[in-house]
């Protein structure tokens, strides 16, 4: 049973789908895990024991019955605490929101739920999802995998830990500016962002509503296909026959490199190396519009932040930590004419990076430029905490700006990830499969 604990997702099910696991055991494995784990605390916000034994049995007679809904039918995932579960606090990681009970599922959730899938509960976030480090001491700070002495990413931080500590098969996550990649890449992970639009936000708590994506955290390319297949109650996309023999990417040296430490260069490197000998060719390409996009970061989101939660903050705001207080009311003087502007420059600039990269079948690019600070250490000193969360959304972001699907593997370097951008999730996800294989 140990072995569950760090097994794909999609592995699960095809061990349900044999005969070899029961859902319920399965799920009273990861409970169980839960409930004993040194770290549980500060991963899960809510565990939906009751919920998830139902989900279970539900899942155990399909299977007996030989009427399994699908490929992820009762495995066991997390969801950020984001996403709207009935009867359940959803609370988005903030006291402002704290009571909070919505009286039915986010959309995502509610398909997922109807293709067998089982809710373990709901995990930690920052607070409204507006940092990328996933600090939170408002409510609890998960710790990274490969240090519980540093933060595990954010926002969907508890989303990471959950998986990369085997306390979830999967987690679902949101990303506006690199919240569901960034606790991937820390947490050895697979993650995915979705291109905004492509998964319902109903039932999902707002941060950026122009920029906010559903994405997941998975341990395989494969896992990411299926949970972007489920929680859209489409088919997921063929990942047979994948290769990387032939294909182009465009190495994207714009800003990805700055400040970069070492470990992550490094591993960025080797892994490009390894996919070179897998067949791809590599071109490290400049991109302007990624530097003139990044101009516009400081106007769009406060601006969309701030007016979304403005009443609650001004009222309350004293309740949050200051640090991403701070990020919110840079929004107060932003005016309506600049973040309307804005908008029009970021439009034609996104039309410009589809030109000057239409000729790769993919963008690649380091996922993060530096390795989990210390919670403590960001704690102490608000400055470093503001410049750390700038760093590691310095790569990230781009999708978000440019309006791309991306997806961040692991290198086989702790808490280093390897990133690939492109316009399409399913084209993107076959060159990812196989740039996994190329990088076991």
């Amino acid at each position: 049973m140990e072995d569950w604990l760090t097994t794909s997702a999609t592995e699960l099910g095809r061990g349900i789908d044999a005969g070899k696991i029961d859902p319920r055991d399965l799920t009273e494995a990861y409970l169980g895990a839960i409930a004993t784990h040194d770290f549980a605390d500060r991963i899960y916000a809510h565990v939906t024991a009751e919920r998830a034994r139902a989900e279970a049995v539900a899942a155990a007679e399909r299977a007996r019955l030989g009427l399994r809904r699908g490929a992820l039918d009762g495995v066991p995932i997390s969801w950020k605490d984001l996403f709207d579960s009935a009867g359940v606090a959803t609370e988005s990681g903030t006291l402002l929101l704290k009571g909070r009970v919505p009286p039915a599922d986010a959309r995502v959730l509610q398909n997922a739920t109807h293709a067998g899938l089982v809710c373990l509960g709901k995990t930690h976030q920052t607070e409204f999802a507006f940092s990328g480090l996933g600090l939170n001491p408002v409510t609890a700070s998960p710790p990274c995998v490969n240090d519980p002495d540093a933060v595990s990413g954010g926002s969907s931080s508890g989303a990471g830990a959950s998986v990369g500590f085997g306390l979830a098969a999967a987690g679902i996550g949101s990303d506006t500016g690199g919240s569901v990649r960034i606790p991937s890449v820390w947490n050895d992970l697979v993650g995915l962002k979705t291109v905004h639009g492509r998964l319902s936000l109903d039932g999902v708590i707002p941060l950026c509503a122009r920029f906010d994506s559903v994405g997941p955290l998975c341990r395989s390319v494969e896992d990411a296909a299926h949970l972007l297949a489920v929680m859209e109650n489409s088919k997921p996309a063929d990942l047979t026959h994948a290769s990387l023999d032939g294909v182009t990417l465009g190495l994207l040296k714009t800003q990805a490199f700055n400040g970069i430490e070492d470990a992550p260069r490094t591993a960025f490197e080797d892994a490009v190396k390894r996919l070179e000998a897998a067949g791809a060719r590599v071109t490290p390409i400049d991109v302007d519009a990624v530097d003139e996009a990044t101009k516009l970061g400081p106007t769009l989101f406060p601006a969309e932040a701030y007016a979304t939660w403005k009443d609650l903050i001004e009222a309350d705001g004293d309740k949050m930590y200051p640090a991403v207080h701070r990020r919110f009311v840079q929004g107060r003087t932003i005016s309506a004419s600049d973040f309307i502007q804005g908008w029009r420059e970021l439009d034609c600039l996104r039309l410009m990076y589809g030109d000057a990269t239409k000729g790769f079948d993919a963008v690649i690019l380091p996922s993060c430029p530096i390795l989990p600070p210390k919670a403590e250490a960001l704690l102490a000193d608000d400055d470093y905490f503001t410049e750390r969360n700038l760093m590691a959304l310095q790569n990230t972001r781009t999708g978000n700006l440019m309006g791309l699907a991306a997806i961040t593997l692991p290198t086989g370097t702790a808490s280093t990830g390897v990133m690939l951008q492109g316009a399409n999730e399913e084209r993107l996800l076959r060159l990812a499969v196989a740039a996994e294989a190329a990088l076991a």
